[in-house]
């Protein structure tokens, strides 16, 4: 068998091998991305599980994945795009092979977060140089089709971590999950290794220090985030922890603005193209994982729904992504991407604010408010990644990848932590009166219940009517955000 051969970004290949690539793309993209949604339905095994996670810990068991995946993404797709996208990439996908096994056989809550963590370095290494193997792998003429359809995968990430964790679940065993993900990943890296030829590599250096510093202003920022809600907004380490993430991100601008070949050039975001790109994505998963967030428990506890019965209810979001994303670059070539994003934000915002109003209807009309969810995701998602990728210079398609990857995990994580605020404040201030005296006050459905199993239904409500305002904010954050970002794209367009 010959050796691969360094080939240009426009280099024609043959149209069935792009489609390999993309295909194998699209699947090592759904992989990371659904760990993501699959890991909030295991939860709730984990919590009554022999490891005995206090409720701490469980918060972390949870988010020690996104904090690592989104920390490293951007240095991810920096060191594919210096030591080789093909490369890294299979590196990443046996480093999150190797870190769901050990998850899988964790005797205790430290094990358990480790293999969390190694998890979260191969998510790193893997989605950014998706990104980079694609625009290397797609002739130009491809490209914007291609990007859009893989941009529309990572939307539908989401729902098939839903779905398929909700399916293995069903085994009554959360190693069931971790498990299962071994064999595919490993398979995945098979599948790029077989299809994916060697691209050219940049000559430019990793930059260790402005590396280091943003790591470490991430990490500072997300730990404010997760902390939030449980510790309170105000509380002493919140407060350090934001402070700190403004202190180390000054301090990286001021050391990428001098060295000759940042990670991330700061200046990049005077560019209007990729600071609405930016923002829009942030936006977009706040919404959305926001809304992965509820709407488990919501179809669980108040339409007495099974966890599988709950995964496939999110079904009717993935149809528009499936059908309409792939014609997403032809309608924002027509009407522009103002007019495109206008669309997909009015979409999100009113759907997560009639997803409110239906939670005692009937789940047809629940159904139709997830369609049009469904909608705004396939038009933003594809144009904004599509319009990222095309803002950056090919040889640094990875550290594209890894920008759009790490706005994406940071609104993932601003989403459920805003939510979940609002959701815990709500449900507190609506329990029945005999709880509001308890010290503490219960804080989930399950306290609640066992503290007073005769009100489980008053408890039930109390969550329902939660749930309720937490979708309401979300649609006025949605709303009020891609005013925003159609303003700016309006001005970039100009």
């Amino acid at each position: 068998m010959s050796t691969p051969k360094t080939r240009s970004p426009d280099a024609a290949t043959s149209s069935w091998h792009q489609k390999l690539v993309l295909a194998c793309v699209c699947a090592c993209t759904i992989l990371v991305v659904s760990l993501v949604a699959a890991i909030n339905l295991a939860a709730p095994m984990l919590a009554a599980s022999g490891l005995h996670p206090s409720s701490s810990e469980l918060l972390w068991i949870v988010d020690a994945y996104v904090v690592v995946f989104a920390c490293l993404v951007i240095p991810g797709g920096a060191a594919g795009d210096r030591f080789g996208r093909k490369g890294v990439l299979i590196a990443g996908l046996v480093t999150f092979a190797a870190g769901a096994a050990i998850s899988g056989v964790s005797a205790n809550v430290a094990i358990l977060l480790l293999g969390r963590a190694i998890t979260g370095v191969g998510a790193a290494l893997t989605l950014p140089n998706c990104v980079g193997v694609l625009v290397h792998a797609t002739s130009t003429e491809r490209r914007g089709r291609a990007l859009a359809i893989w941009g529309a995968t990572t939307g539908i990430g989401g729902l098939v971590g839903n779905i398929a964790g909700a399916a293995l679940l069903t085994t009554g065993s959360w190693r069931t999950l971790f498990e299962a993900i071994v064999p595919v990943a490993l398979l995945c890296a098979i599948w790029t290794a077989l299809a994916v030829q060697r691209s050219s590599r940049s000559p430019r250096g990793l930059d260790p220090a402005g590396t280091a510093l943003l790591v470490a202003a991430t990490i500072a920022l997300l730990i404010g985030i997760i902390e939030g809600p449980e510790s309170g907004w105000s509380s002493a380490i919140d407060i350090a922890a934001f402070g700190a993430s403004v202190l180390l991100g000054s301090a990286w601008v001021v050391v990428e603005l001098r060295v000759r070949h940042p990670l991330l050039d700061p200046r990049l975001f005077r560019i209007p193209l990729i600071s609405t790109v930016s923002l829009g994505m942030l936006i977009m998963f706040f919404g959305s994982f926001g809304l992965f967030y509820l709407n488990a428990s919501l179809l669980q506890y108040g339409r007495g729904y099974s966890v599988l019965q709950a995964g496939l209810a999110i079904v009717p979001m993935t149809v528009p992504m499936l059908l309409v994303a792939r014609y997403v670059p032809d309608l924002v070539r027509r009407v522009g991407i103002p007019a495109t994003l206008s669309a997909a934000f009015l979409s999100i915002g009113v759907g997560l604010f009639g997803l409110a109003s239906a939670l005692h209807q009937p789940y047809l009309a629940y159904a139709a408010w997830l369609v049009l969810i469904g909608i705004g995701f396939a038009l933003a998602l594809p144009c904004l990644t599509a319009e990222l990728t095309a803002a950056l210079p090919a040889e640094q398609a990875g550290v594209a990848g890894g920008l759009q990857s790490a706005t994406r995990e940071l609104g993932s994580a601003l989403g459920v932590a805003i939510v979940g605020t609002v959701l815990t404040e709500s449900f507190t201030r609506h329990l029945p009166a005999s709880l509001q005296h308890d010290d503490p006050i219960p804080r989930t459905v399950a306290e609640a219940v066992t503290t007073a199993p005769a009100q489980q239904i008053a408890i039930i409500d109390s969550f329902t009517t939660g749930a309720e305002s937490a979708l309401q904010v979300a649609s006025v954050v949605t709303l009020i955000a891609g005013v925003l970002v159609v303003a700016t794209a309006f001005k970039a367009s100009r």
